[in-house]
């Protein structure tokens, strides 16, 4: 795990003032990181019950898509506002610099279809707890948010509590 965390780079003050981004760029320009990343994920979800994993754009996409892939399993995007072709179900959300909203295609979960979420960064928690409510909102059953990494200092845990959920690599802020 700390090679994995070693590839993660703190960008100070980005997308505003006092805001530390996690980067996740270097993890993923290593081969044998990413690699990693994916099979510590499929580990932990190979063999459980899962008809097809939501992510988040766009971090969330790159490592969910990968893990559907690697699971055999279906994969549905969860995007921002007015990028989906199709008829979407939206929520509006704040987060820790303003608001935005995320969309799904309405016919993307049947309902009792088990949902694992994934997305890269458990911040505020605002954006995984919307998506879960998407996903719930169809009919979903959210068997878990997964995520890549946690701010613990943001307690982003508390926003989805009534969630299971699992990080993989955890920072203090």
């Amino acid at each position: 795990m700390e090679n994995l965390i070693n590839k993660i780079r703190t960008v100070p003050d980005f997308p505003k003032e006092g805001i530390n981004f996690k980067d996740i760029t270097p993890l993923l320009l290593d081969p044998k990181s990413i690699r990693n990343l994916i099979r510590y994920f499929e580990i932990r979800y190979k063999g459980r019950k899962i008809d097809k994993i939501a992510a988040v754009e766009s971090r969330g996409f790159i490592i969910g898509a990968m893990l559907a892939q690697t699971l055999g399993k279906g994969f549905i995007p969860i995007r921002k506002p007015n990028k989906l072709p199709f008829e979407t179900e939206r929520i509006e959300y704040s987060l820790e610099y303003g608001t935005d909203g995320l969309e799904i295609h309405k016919d993307s979960i049947k309902p009792g279809e088990r949902i694992l979420l994934v997305d890269d960064v458990l911040a505020t928690g605002g954006t995984a707890k919307a998506a879960a409510q998407l996903v719930e909102r169809l009919g979903g059953d959210l068997i878990e948010i997964a995520f890549m990494l946690s701010i613990n200092k943001l307690n982003g845990k508390d926003q989805i509590k009534e969630y299971d959920s699992f990080t993989l690599l955890e920072f203090e802020e």
